[in-house]
């Protein structure tokens, strides 16, 4: 069994990858749902609000803090390579670093970025809304599954 101050690092990467699984699941579940469903002027207008928002340090250091966690878990897993648990370790850190924290870098930030550069009211921005909403949605639900299949991973790896 994981014990000592990889055990604790191994139970953060839990707990970080577990509430990262949970906003992204909030967002894909009923967020982006009722942004949608708003006249599209207001749905880009909020959303532009949410992204400024999400990038201050309460979410900034549970997402970010969970990829260096999680990259360092791997370090340590292939340094040490524990008896039990380095599959699952290494999965769980693959899962999180490159299906919630790179695809937020390869598809998320961008879609945000192209909205960030249009007007709420512009007809421009309204002919990009639906495409945003479904192309954001669509990669935040890879997010959501990697980030909860990590936590479950890193949870079998403490079993």
């Amino acid at each position: 069994m994981i014990d000592g101050p990889f055990f604790a690092l191994t139970v953060l990467g839990v707990l970080g990858t577990g509430l990262t699984a949970g906003v992204f699941c909030g967002f894909s579940a009923f967020v982006m749902r009722g942004l949608a469903a708003l006249p599209p002027a207001q749905g880009i207008a909020a959303m532009k609000a949410i992204n400024v928002a999400a990038v201050r340090p309460p979410f900034m250091i549970v997402f970010v803090g969970s990829a260096v966690l999680c990259a360092v878990i791997a370090v340590v897993t292939f340094v040490l390579w524990p008896d039990e648990g380095a599959v699952e370790l290494l999965l769980g850190s693959a899962l999180y670093l490159f299906g919630a924290f790179g695809v937020t870098a390869a598809a998320n930030v961008p879609r945000n970025d192209a909205l960030d550069r249009l007007a709420p009211g512009t007809a421009e921005a309204a002919a990009y809304w639906p495409s945003y909403v479904r192309g954001w949605t669509a990669w935040n639900h890879v997010r959501t599954v990697a980030s909860a299949a990590a936590a479950v991973a890193y949870v079998l790896a403490l079993a």
